[in-house]
């Protein structure tokens, strides 16, 4: 039997194929090299298995659901199946810079106290183009306790940590604190590391070492309407919650933050339409 991996990287997958590879490739080349990349495909109808399968690389294992799940499930099962200490979560059409795990692994290994690990992101295109360079963490940066990120958030009216793939945690802290919470779907993210500083501390880093990609077609008007509610809602949970000590000037701001939060998303999805169809003329003509 293989020797446990000090970090599981998992992608959970559903109609992945155009991004898949592309993000496969972004774990492979880590310059840490001790990870296992669990795959778990949610009974894809398209070649998202076959794609998974088709890298021969040893750190690679691949499993498939018998039959599709709802997405929060799907993300609780890919975590069931990883087996190293540290974990790490990347959709199935977001990057990693190569070196992502070199930087974030050894601030936890050093130090047990830290729960979450955390950096910066670019956000791309469908193409891998940098539409907004360098997101995130902004006054959270070195070490935070759970009180003073709680703070920050709740004053963001918005996600200031970023998306699963930016972000490295401990296995045993996952359970511990029950996992994602399927009814808490959009702010899924925000929440687990949230409730993973009860664990512990948290570390922002200043470098950027993730890409989250805003597709054409990722926010429909339903659900960014959720989004929207549901971000609302967080909010208001934070600041109800007694040992996070949000105080009432925290939510009033973030009560006024959250529709520039929205904001922000809708420029960029439409930043990343113009872009396709940019492309798509320009495919035209050169045809």
């Amino acid at each position: 039997m293989r020797a446990l991996p000090s970090v599981s990287v998992c992608i959970p997958v559903y109609r992945g194929e155009e991004f898949l590879a592309e993000t496969i490739r972004s774990v492979l080349d880590q310059t840490y090299r001790d990870f296992e990349l669990v795959i778990l495909d949610n009974a894809s109808p398209d070649e998202s298995g076959r794609i998974a399968r088709s890298f021969g690389d040893r750190r690679i294992r691949v499993e498939t659901n018998a039959t599709t799940l709802p997405q929060p499930e799907n993300w609780r099962e890919v975590m069931r199946l990883c087996r190293a200490p540290l974990i790490k979560l990347v959709c199935a059409d977001d990057l990693l810079h190569p070196r992502c795990l070199e930087y974030q692994v050894g601030p936890m290994e050093a130090d047990p106290g830290i729960a979450v690990v955390a950096a910066r992101r670019h956000m791309i295109d469908e193409r891998s183009r940098v539409l907004v360079p360098r997101r995130g963490l902004t006054g959270l940066t070195g070490m935070r306790s759970s009180v003073e990120v709680a703070r920050h958030v709740v004053r963001s009216g918005a996600n200031p940590i970023g998306e699963p793939g930016g972000v490295l945690f401990r296995r045993e802290h996952y359970f511990a604190v029950g996992g994602w919470r399927p009814d808490h779907r959009f702010v899924m993210d925000l929440d687990l590391w949230i409730r993973l500083l009860q664990q512990g501390e948290f570390l922002g880093l200043p470098e950027t070492l993730a890409a989250f990609r805003i597709g054409r077609e990722s926010l429909s008007a339903d659900n960014e309407a959720t989004i929207y509610a549901e971000q609302k809602a967080y909010i208001e949970e934070l600041a109800a919650t007694p040992h996070l000590q949000v105080r009432k000037s925290d939510l009033a701001l973030g009560r006024m933050r959250v529709p520039l939060g929205r904001m922000r998303r809708r420029t960029l999805f439409r930043m990343s339409r113009r872009a396709a169809r940019r492309d798509a003329r320009l495919e035209q003509v050169a045809a």
